[in-house]
């Protein structure tokens, strides 16, 4: 399956799909992920590293956090230089006052949302890749 570029044909495919959980940002000293953390994001940033997991694995390891979120997958296989996906799904997001942090993979695009808003967020995606076909 090749990557999709096309602005128009990724937000009508997106299908964004809510993964279950409950997951945090937290920053541990040096560039290893601790034993015990299974990150679904790490980030190697000059003040440490970056690591997106589930809650419960920061509560056991003491782990500060301040951002509970609900990770959001668009389905669509977006290309690495597609150009608008992440400015439009921003823009609907932000006009109905939801904050989102993405995180490109190589075969998707992956959204944090606020936990407690998270379906309101899915909802907001529907209908825009609705709105889209």
């Amino acid at each position: 399956m090749s990557a999709e570029r096309d602005l128009t044909r990724l937000v009508a495919g997106m299908r964004p799909e809510l993964n279950r959980g409950r997951f945090v940002f937290v920053s541990v000293e040096g560039t290893a992920v601790p034993p015990g953390l299974h990150p679904v994001v790490t980030v190697a940033e000059s003040e440490g590293l970056t690591l997106v997991i589930p809650q419960e694995e920061a509560d056991t390891a003491s782990l500060p956090y301040d951002y509970v979120a609900g990770w959001i997958t668009l389905r669509v296989h977006s290309a690495l230089d597609a150009v608008g996906l992440t400015a439009a799904v921003a823009r609907q997001l932000a006009d109905a006052g939801l904050s989102c942090n993405v995180v490109a993979g190589f075969h998707h695009d992956h959204l944090f949302v606020e936990h407690a808003r998270a379906a309101e967020a899915l909802t907001a995606l529907r209908r825009l890749a609705e709105d889209s076909a």
